[in-house]
């Protein structure tokens, strides 16, 4: 999905001018601020580890050290989602949050370029979360932690608590992606029937000239698929293409040399994943999880819908399941509803890790001026540090 942005970031960055890279600089540096952690009990780091023989890049943030860690599987596939945390500022009061740039992907990819990123496929990038997870569990001090994947990175997200479910306490799939291989027909006929009443020929002659096989289609096919597919709810795909032009753009840390990274990184790892994702099967993968599984998935989401979701969820067996949809959120949902998100993820979600249930309501949207830095923090978060 981030690729219908970032087709076009080569040329923009060619042709901005000096007055929108200081306006850049000093948004930069205001969300910068509005995200800063303070206190002893809190964390902040970003650095790099050797995971499955190469440099890759981690960040860790959250205002109490002793909180539950959850560990953020990007999408993609080379999407990296540190560019989304600003969003996830409210998150950092209940959990630490880690973002990873996987290999062949943002950061990591600027450091390691195309040739020593090795070959990609899902079961190298399965083998490297885990190891991310084991590094976690030994500097933040966890016997176990949260596992949230979302969209690409949710295939090989469910292989990793298949693997390792004494890592985890749950597993928290968004923008859930069960394969393209079951339902492909009827989601095809629906998208070309949208595009159809919105009169946008050129749409669905793109989608029948490409045709109706994904395991056939070429990067940019698949590309052309997925920019049409959102082009179907226009409401929807306007409000994501503001989300990702802001995260793009403006996200705190981020040069100008990350961004070309992060657009060459998203190339290199469709080309090296697509066969893969086109032929993936989540039923094929297994159903049966010796841990308990949360969905959350966006209500709009036209990429990865709720009906297929929904179908794989009820195959399920797990200790305990719950599957909850995200209301007024398409693709992307956890950045698009993050306090919604978040009262999904406090009802639900972090009392696995010993402690009790948050009641904190957190509003629809923020007033004017204000930042999510400004929510109430709940009086049960402990005030105690673990070791560092």
């Amino acid at each position: 999905m981030l690729w219908i942005i970032c087709c076009a970031v080569p040329c923009l960055l060619a042709c901005l001018s000096a007055v929108f890279l200081i306006h850049r600089r000093v948004r930069q540096a205001k969300t910068a601020a509005a995200a800063k952690i303070e206190g002893d009990c809190g964390i902040v780091e970003e650095r790099f580890i050797w995971i499955g023989g190469i440099d890759q890049w981690i960040g860790i943030r959250g205002e109490d050290i002793s909180n539950p860690v959850l560990l953020l599987i990007h999408g993609g596939p080379g999407s990296s989602y540190s560019i989304f945390t600003p969003h996830l500022r409210a998150w950092e009061k209940y959990f630490t949050i880690v973002q990873w740039d996987q290999r062949g992907a943002g950061k990591t990819f600027a450091r390691t370029g195309r040739r020593a990123s090795g070959n990609l496929s899902m079961e190298q990038l399965a083998r490297d979360g885990l190891e991310v997870a084991e590094y976690l569990r030994v500097r933040l001090n966890k016997q176990r932690i949260f596992l949230m994947a979302s969209s690409f990175g949710s295939t090989f997200g469910l292989e990793m608590v298949l693997r390792g479910p004494d890592l985890f306490h749950a597993y928290i799939g968004t923008d859930q992606n069960v394969g393209m291989v079951r339902g492909r027909d009827e989601t095809r006929c629906a998208t070309i029937e949208r595009l159809q009443k919105l009169g946008l020929n050129k749409g669905v002659k793109a989608l029948e000239r490409i045709g109706p096989d994904p395991t056939r289609w070429t990067p940019d096919e698949f590309e052309v698929v997925t920019r049409w597919t959102m082009k179907s709810d226009p409401p929807e795909f306007l409000r994501t293409i503001k989300l990702l032009k802001g995260a793009v753009l403006y996200a705190p840390g981020w040069t100008l040399r990350d961004i070309r990274a992060f657009v060459a990184g998203m190339r290199f790892s469709l080309e090296q994943m697509l066969h893969g994702l086109t032929t993936y099967d989540a039923w094929a993968q297994g159903t049966r999880f010796d841990i308990p599984i949360f969905i959350f998935q966006g209500e709009n989401d036209l990429l990865t819908t709720p009906a297929r979701a929904r179908e794989f969820f009820n195959d399920v067996i797990a200790p305990s399941k719950r599957m909850e949809l995200i209301a007024d959120a398409g693709h992307f949902a956890a950045f698009l509803q993050p306090n919604q998100f978040l009262k999904q993820l406090l009802d639900h979600v972090r009392p696995l890790a010993g402690e009790r249930s948050y009641r904190f309501e957190a509003p629809d949207s923020l007033p004017p001026g204000a930042s999510a830095a400004s929510l109430p923090r709940s009086d049960s978060v402990s005030s105690a540090c673990s070791s560092r």
